[in-house]
């Protein structure tokens, strides 16, 4: 009880002490355990204190190398702290393990402090080189504008100081470029620079330009059109006109060419500016531009040219004619004289004869949306609202002529520069093409679509309405594959006239562009002439419900039309041309335009082809009326075989004497083969195999129903006469296929049930579906089996 009383009062022990005592000393019971709960308490304050020990010593070891490595640290910033003399206090070491801890807790901040410093260290170099860089640059920029206002003499000097001011451009742009990357939250050090650089090519580029139009003027640029005459235009090789880019010689070629040359590093230094401008946007679209130097020499080109445009504004074929051949006899100089100067100032993905002749069409295609055009619009308005027929619609077409005839000129010059049209993603496409003029105009691209449409209508209409282009075939192959369509000529002139409206879009500079011509064109050419197909068949249905063999016959030329015309679109739909536009996501033609489509559901997107609506309808109009000519004849049939089917004695007694068949099966069957052969000549051969196959197939099931499955009772004689009459089915068909039999599978099955012995039916019968498959039979049921069974009658 003594030791009891030595515990010190419960207000003095802890929170944990007194749990741990409550949780140990509960009952009375458990103060006999009071020793053993004495020993486990200085167990655990044993472990405790080796545990501190482990800790102290493990902190003694960390503090001393951190020590060493702030030792370390001290020698690394050893530079900068003879710059920071009010720290130097801060970063003494100490002696003693209190001033080990102190250095410790100061170290992160000094840290961070050092840093920022830096920072602020690196910010100011790259702002003050920065500023001396913009400094030599205005520098230079003020020379060369001193020396232009007192027109010195001395342009070599003037050169010389632009290729400084444009070499320290480029050292600019590229510092900028790497604090762009390296420290992109200077952005405003970048946004100021960027300000005064914009300033000094505000009046170094101009200064360059001005220059470089003195000395186009100074060695005759341009060249002379005033022997051009619309005679000399027509000639195919008229007078040699001197090019004064080759003529030039000395110190005046030395000049331009240094002088191209700066123009196109300038051009090239700010393709890089702005492609670090819009970094992460897209860039393609704002970075290429026209060549600078380029238009230089094409502006003044289209000056003088339009002083010859203005008279011939009723002879659009003779501006043409001067837009090629100065295109053409100035494109080889492109190559061999500046192409080597924009390739020195690495100014990538340009030619010089590429940017020759876009130039040159651009500066066409601008004149022709300003002076040509808005004349034919007039033309067309004032057509409009008098109603008197004028030649506005022939002049469109004919100045399309003419621009379709001009860009498949300019063409094959683009192409010797070894790059093909197609792989250009630019935007090149549009600027050598003078339809470019559409691209700005949609408006004027679906008149355009229209006057073509009626044009091709009008053309159309005569030669659908000519009789005789029904009845006479397409001579040739107009189709890759070998099948024979037996098709009209009408249609074989329809699908001239389709092409001809594919290829005068052919040359369109987009694919929207192309594919919206097409669907206000060729789609409603197309439904016009499927309507007219359609209505030649209900005529003759109407007429005769097809029972006349001249009405077969117009179905049958109807539907090889429709053949023929599925096939051609399908194969289009093939070629790049089409799949190009079958892709494309582009407006949908306007219901008012569409005059002859007569669809007011919007078209879908073309995904499996341009031309896949139409090819579905031409798909649906062939099922449709072969469907129709397989239930003619095969109605015909079963009106002519009605009493061979309803003779129910015939099966109990012998064939007549001398006959093979049954007389009242003769009729229908010769009905089918006249029927047949008249198909048969005039329908193609894929057509006409679906209704041959249709026809075996109804027949079959004419005969099995009417007659294997209507109770009839089969005696041996009426096997045997059966199966001569199937036979003589049979061979109908075997004109068009070896094995007949395959075609009539209920036929053949039951009559090869009609013949079996009695043991082997019953057999056949007992042994369910499986055993029926053994012997053969696979498309009857049991049930049938069962009652052709019942209706055997065996006499012996």
């Amino acid at each position: 009880m003594d030791s009891l009383q030595s515990l010190p009062p419960l207000s003095t022990l802890s929170t944990s002490v007194s749990s741990a005592l409550n949780a140990k000393l509960g009952t009375n019971h458990d103060l006999t355990q009071a020793p053993s709960i004495v020993a486990e308490f200085l167990t655990q304050c044993d472990d405790l204190e080796r545990n501190l020990v482990h800790l102290n010593r493990t902190l003694e070891s960390n503090l001393a190398s951190y020590a060493s490595f702030s030792n370390r640290i001290g020698h690394l910033f050893g530079i900068v702290n003879s710059k920071l003399t009010d720290l130097g206090s801060s970063v003494c070491l100490r002696s003693s393990v209190s001033d080990g801890e102190g250095l410790g807790e100061e170290l992160p901040s000094l840290a961070k402090e050092v840093a920022r410093v830096e920072a602020v260290r690196a910010y100011a170099e790259v702002a003050s080189k920065l500023d001396n860089l913009i400094g030599d640059i205005e520098d230079a920029v003020s020379s060369t504008m001193k020396k232009n206002l007192r027109k010195d003499s001395s342009a070599q000097n003037s050169e010389e100081t632009r290729m400084v001011a444009i070499k320290t451009l480029k050292v600019t742009e590229d510092l900028l470029t790497s604090v762009t990357k390296a420290r992109p939250q200077w952005a405003r050090l970048v946004s100021a620079v960027d300000h005064r650089v914009d300033r000094a090519l505000a009046i170094l580029r101009p200064q360059a330009i001005a220059d470089h139009r003195a000395l186009l003027t100074s060695f005759g640029w341009p060249p002379s059109l005033s022997n051009l005459t619309s005679s000399s235009l027509d000639a195919r090789k008229s007078s040699e006109v001197p090019n004064p880019l080759f003529t030039m010689h000395g110190d005046l070629k030395r000049r331009y060419c240094e002088n191209f040359f700066a123009l196109c590093r300038l051009q090239e230094l700010q393709r890089q500016r702005k492609s670090r401008q819009l970094e992460g946007h897209n860039r393609e679209v704002a970075l290429h531009q026209p060549l600078w130097a380029i238009e230089e020499l094409v502006n003044p080109v289209s000056v003088a040219c339009q002083r010859h445009f203005s008279k011939w504004i009723d002879k659009p074929e003779f501006i043409f004619a001067l837009v090629y051949k100065i295109t053409r006899d100035y494109v080889d100089s492109m190559d061999e004289l500046l192409q080597p100067l924009v390739d020195e100032a690495m100014l990538t993905g340009y030619s010089c004869k590429e940017e020759w002749i876009s130039a040159m069409v651009t500066s066409l295609s601008t004149y022709l949306a300003k002076e040509i055009f808005p004349i034919y619009i007039g033309q067309l308005e004032e057509e409009n609202v008098t109603g008197i027929r004028s030649q506005a619609r022939t002049s469109w077409l004919h100045l399309i002529d003419l621009m379709v005839s001009f860009d498949n000129r300019i063409k094959p010059l683009v192409e010797q520069s070894g790059i093909l049209l197609s792989l250009l993603e630019d935007g090149t496409p549009c600027k050598i093409s003078s339809l470019s003029v559409f691209c700005d105009r949609p408006d004027w691209h679906d008149m355009w679509a229209e006057i073509e449409l009626d044009d091709a209508m009008e053309k159309l209409k005569p030669e659908i309405d000519e009789e005789r282009n029904w009845t006479k075939k397409v001579q040739g192959a107009d189709l890759s594959n070998s099948d024979d369509y037996k098709s009209p000529a009408v249609s074989s002139v329809t699908f001239t006239c389709l092409s001809s409206l594919i290829e005068r879009c052919r040359l369109l500079p987009t694919v929207s562009l192309r594919s919206r011509f097409l669907r206000l064109t060729s789609t409603p050419v197309i439904k016009f002439f499927l309507d007219c197909l359609l209505l030649r068949c209900q005529e003759a249905e109407g007429l005769t419900a097809l029972t006349d063999d001249d009405a077969l016959i117009k179905v049958s030329n109807s539907v090889n039309a429709a053949h023929y015309s599925e096939s051609i679109l399908k194969e289009w739909c093939e070629d790049v041309f089409f799949l190009e536009m079958g892709l494309d996501q582009g407006e949908h033609p306007e219901e008012s335009v569409a005059e002859y489509s007569g669809s007011e559901v919007p078209i879908e997107e073309y995904g499996n082809g341009i031309f896949h609506e139409e090819i579905v309808k031409f798909e649906d109009f062939r099922t449709q009326w072969v469907e129709k000519i397989t239930m003619v004849i095969l109605r015909g049939f079963d009106a002519r075989c009605r009493d061979y089917i309803k003779n129910r004695r015939q099966w109990q007694e012998k064939s007549e004497e001398g006959w093979t068949v049954s007389q009242t099966l003769i009729g229908a069957l010769d009905y089918l083969q006249a029927k047949m052969a008249v198909i048969e000549e005039n329908l193609n051969r894929v057509d006409f195999a679906g209704i041959w196959r249709s026809l075996a197939a109804g027949v079959d099931k004419l005969i099995f129903n009417g007659i294997i499955m209507s109770n009839v009772k089969f005696h041996e004689e009426g096997v045997e006469r059966f199966g001569y009459d199937v036979e003589v089915v049979w061979g109908v068909f075997r004109a068009w296929c070896l094995r007949p039999e395959g075609f009539f599978p209920k036929v053949s099955e039951s009559l090869k049930l009609l013949k079996m012995e009695k043991e082997q039916l019953e057999d056949s019968l007992k042994g369910g579906q499986k055993r029926m498959k053994e012997n053969g039979i696979r498309h009857l049921s049991v049930v049938e089996v069962e009652k052709i069974g019942k209706n055997r009658v065996y006499t012996k």
